[in-house]
């Protein structure tokens, strides 16, 4: 897959207007400060793909993209305290919409800051994703932030708070040096063949 082949294709505010999925789908889903924008611009090479805000939760809308004929869905963020109870329950039923329907679920991208634990919305969407037989990566933003040591404690210790086998993809990464972005791509290739 050439990652520097992407091109956006659509937003949408409300589950009711989601196209239908007609190909192979790659979700990003995570708290909204978790910096899944600058994951995304990183993963693909693009500066401005997703918007980047100092405000986190400016992702409102289910944007899609494309690349090589798979799908690529940014979610909108979720849990984060400064948007009003209208607008969280606007998003909550984006994603929840979105997942209650019929797609073509290639692989859930769940992003969670790997300087912290996880947080019980995470773990919500990870058991939901378990329950639903939907397959999913952890992905650990921000992990320049760490030593190699203490990222490798982290990970081990996120596998013991979820009950994660081994086999179950665990990938730290940070958009700001790039670490871990060729071994995101490696298992996003893997899921589509």
């Amino acid at each position: 897959m050439n990652f520097n082949h992407v091109e956006f294709e659509k937003a949408f505010g409300v589950s009711s207007q989601l196209p239908p999925s007609q190909c192979a789908e790659i979700s990003f889903a995570g708290r909204s400060n978790v910096g899944k924008s600058s994951l995304l611009n990183k993963l693909f090479n693009r500066k401005n793909l997703a918007k980047v805000s100092s405000t986190p939760g400016k992702t409102a809308t289910i944007n899609f993209f494309r690349c090589d004929g798979i799908r690529f869905v940014d979610l909108p963020g979720y849990g984060y305290a400064r948007v009003s109870k209208q607008e969280k329950l606007r998003w909550s039923e984006l994603i929840e919409g979105y997942f209650n329907q019929e797609r073509n679920f290639a692989l859930v991208c769940v992003l969670s800051d790997i300087r912290h634990d996880i947080s019980p919305l995470d773990e919500h969407m990870i058991r939901f994703l378990c329950d639903a037989h939907i397959p999913f990566c952890l992905v650990l933003t921000k992990a320049d932030k760490l030593s190699r040591a203490a990222a490798a404690r982290r990970i081990q210790s996120l596998r013991e708070q979820l009950d994660i086998a081994d086999e179950q993809h665990i990938l730290p990464t940070s958009a700001a040096t790039g670490a871990g972005i060729d071994a995101l791509k490696h298992v996003l290739e893997t899921c589509i063949r």
